[in-house]
């Protein structure tokens, strides 16, 4: 159906229960992402499989692929593959929320539960390979070049640790002080 690829009529379905369809449909469906994976809004996605009507219910079950792109998790250079979802899902005229789907006019949309479906399918943080090293230490050292110094290649620490590295702690440089603000009752028997 002419903007609707996922839309399937289940009237003879509908007026013969028990019979089994087998059903392909391809289309694409933007707007299927994570954090740092997404299916392209112009990939295409396929679905292969089989619709029965039960009475007033519409079963639908088989398979949905697409491919997804992202950025591996440790190098976080791009990477890609495929995600496949199994789907077994019920449409009715008067759907429960959260359990099945709208049967309207003896058709069923496939979209919504393609959706759903292949965005729970989506890796949560994919690599690009299972054995990648991570960034590369050499192309992106740790640490922060200091212009205040004008020493150029010198690098310190992070400077958002700063206010840590000004403490003085107890025991530091020899110092046998107790620290202000402390109770100097502390670790004394009270007896």
């Amino acid at each position: 159906m002419p903007g609707r690829p996922f839309a399937v009529n289940v009237s003879e379905e509908l007026r013969h229960p028990g019979t089994r369809t087998e059903v392909q449909r391809f289309g694409s469906l933007p707007g299927i992402a994570l954090s740092t994976v997404h299916i392209p809004d112009d990939a295409e996605i396929s679905f292969t499989g089989v619709v029965e009507a039960q009475g007033a219910q519409v079963i639908v079950y088989g398979v949905a692929r697409a491919p997804w792109n992202g950025e591996c998790r440790r190098c976080l250079r791009p990477t890609s593959g495929d995600v496949v979802v199994d789907l077994r899902e019920v449409f009715e005229v008067h759907p429960v929320e959260g359990e099945t789907y709208p049967l309207v006019d003896e058709q069923i949309d496939l979209a919504p539960v393609l959706t759903e479906s292949l965005a729970l399918g989506l890796p949560l943080a994919p690599l690009c390979s299972e054995d990648c090293p991570g960034p590369d230490p050499e192309g992106h050292p740790v640490g922060v070049v200091d212009d205040a110094a004008g020493s150029e290649g010198e690098s310190r620490g992070d400077p958002r640790w700063d206010a840590l590295d000004q403490l003085r702690l107890a025991g530091d440089a020899g110092e046998d002080e107790p620290n202000q603000g402390q109770d100097s009752t502390l670790g004394q028997d009270h007896r």
